[in-house]
């Protein structure tokens, strides 16, 4: 993750991780909903900013030694309009992962903005591997 983040291209967005406090990060409560959910209602952001849990600094640099991408069907969603995850290194994990990718308008929160795009991309996704 940290390798997706760590230097973006001029004018690309920057997530606004805070500085870690005893091993662990949070979101800049007033940045989180222009950086994670620009695309939802205040009220459900402002929710979700204050519902965040801090994830570990090792969440950020450590590598996963076998990814299921490389044995199993994949597919990825992208979300256009994420400020958390610019939309072109999304296009560039899903290619490396051979995906099939589905691309629509949404913030990193496009589960809860747009859930019949994620379910719809669910349900291919089940459909594919099944058949």
């Amino acid at each position: 993750m940290n390798t997706l983040i760590s230097d973006p291209p001029p004018g690309a967005p920057v997530p606004p991780i805070l500085p870690p406090d005893d091993g662990f990060l949070l979101l800049d409560r007033d940045k989180f909903a222009e950086s994670f959910a620009g695309d939802l209602p205040a009220d459900e952001a402002r929710f979700m900013a204050d519902s965040q849990l801090p994830w570990g600094v090792e969440a950020l640099g450590g590598p996963v030694a076998n990814p299921a991408w490389r044995s199993r069907p994949t597919f990825y969603l992208v979300a256009t309009d994420d400020r958390m995850i610019p939309p072109p290194a999304q296009r560039m994990m899903a290619e490396r992962a051979g995906a099939t990718v589905t691309e629509t308008a949404g913030s990193h929160s496009v589960y809860v903005s747009r859930p019949a795009e994620v379910a719809a991309l669910v349900k291919k996704a089940a459909t594919g591997v099944l058949a």
